[in-house]
């Protein structure tokens, strides 16, 4: 059985009041294509189908569009969940006409098992689907101390019960898959995440997640990327768009996983299919003032790119000048004037934060005109570093 993985579309985001419903339409017209290219027999969504619990209406028609080219008319089952940015009643409201085209829609965590008929596989798929269990949502109160230490443990704990609860319903006979929208610890997060409990309460070990899930589907952070230390293959297969400057350097993609049941004994194959659509996210750093701006303009570079501009300048940009940078590049989102006086500051912050031995070797080298300390040399100062300390 070939399953497509995706997860956080955040249909209807904008990027700084910017429209990015073309980008998005792209970006589901690819995933489509795949689909059909890669001959998936199903579909996981594992969270974040929109941006807010009240997205514009294009940005549901889109998703309602994509559903229906996405399953097939009901030949290719398609599986959803909410995320946090969802509402879950707003998505699973159309979950009658939607089981009807072979789409099944989650909103709120529950500990039933979807068990689906496959019939491009002739294999049953079960999936341990647990949505964006926020304490709200799960209808319960975890923790009765405000410490976050032990809300996390509590909640950690309730996520671990659930899928254990849920895998009792896996089989050697049948694809055994969950999936969720959660914050695993040592995930690596971005800026666009937002608002996420990254590093927070809502937080649970990669040991929690599902040992006899055969494979774990996650939602929530953008970045693609496995979990390290849990008990069987998970992944978060990322946003299909990168929705900030943060992921100008990340490569979007869906997820392809290949597997037969367990009885099969069969390795499990994870294969990453990189996405092109949507416009890239871009840096420019201007060392040499606003005339290197126009320089990159006239050359027609990155045309098509959203624009995160540094511009080095001894005075503040005028209006006019500002208004002639976007005019001549409609992707300009940030224009940011770097004063002498700042980068100074800045330069200065970044020794600040040098280790010790690190700054020691920079002076000894002002010092000497280029010199570099010896090894013993650095080791005696840091002694007597660790002596004064040890005074104090």
């Amino acid at each position: 059985m070939r399953l497509l993985h995706t997860a956080d579309w955040h249909l209807g985001r904008t990027l700084e009041g910017r429209d990015r419903l073309e980008e998005q339409e792209q970006f589901l017209n690819e995933i489509c294509e795949i689909v059909e290219r890669e001959q998936i027999d199903a579909v996981l969504m594992a969270g974040d189908v929109f941006d807010t619990v009240n997205p514009p209406s294009r940005a549901e028609q889109l998703f309602y569009d994509s559903m229906a080219r996405l399953s097939n008319n009901g030949k290719r089952p398609v599986i959803v969940i909410a995320g946090n940015h969802d509402n879950p009643d707003r998505l699973q409201a159309s979950s009658p006409l939607a089981r009807k085209q072979g789409i099944t829609l989650i909103g709120y965590p529950t500990e039933r098992v979807c068990s689906i008929v496959i019939p491009t596989a002739e294999e049953i798929l079960k999936v341990a689907a647990l949505p964006y269990p926020s304490e709200a949502r799960l209808k319960k109160v975890l923790s009765e101390e405000n410490e976050e230490l032990k809300l996390r443990e509590s909640y950690d704990a309730q996520i671990r019960y659930l899928f254990s609860e849920m895998s009792k319903s896996f089989t050697d006979e049948s694809i055994n898959i969950a999936m969720s929208h959660i914050f695993t610890a040592g995930g690596s997060a971005t800026e666009s995440e937002r608002p996420i409990e990254v590093g927070g309460a809502y937080t649970v070990r990669a040991t929690s997640l599902p040992e006899r899930a055969q494979y774990t589907a996650l939602g929530h952070l953008h970045r693609p990327q496995n979990i390290k230390h849990a008990k069987s293959p998970a992944r978060y297969s990322g946003s299909p768009l990168a929705f900030s400057f943060s992921e100008s350097s990340y490569t979007k993609s869906v997820t392809i996983v290949e597997l037969s049941p367990p009885k099969a004994e069969k390795e499990i194959k994870i294969d990453e299919v990189y996405l092109s659509s949507g416009r890239p996210l871009v840096t420019w750093k201007a060392r040499n003032g606003l005339q290197e701006v126009y320089n990159w303009l006239e050359e027609g570079r990155d045309k098509q790119a959203w624009i995160d501009l540094e511009v080095n300048v001894e005075h503040a940009l005028s209006i006019e000048e500002i208004h002639r940078l976007r005019k001549q590049h409609r992707g300009i989102i940030h224009i940011r004037p770097i004063f002498p006086e700042m980068e100074t500051d800045e330069e200065s912050t970044k020794v600040q934060k040098l280790p010790i031995d690190e700054m020691f070797k920079r002076f000894y080298q002002r010092q000497t005109g280029g010199g570099m300390p010896e090894g013993e040399l650095v080791q005696l100062f840091m002694e007597l570093v660790h002596d004064e300390e040890e005074v104090k």
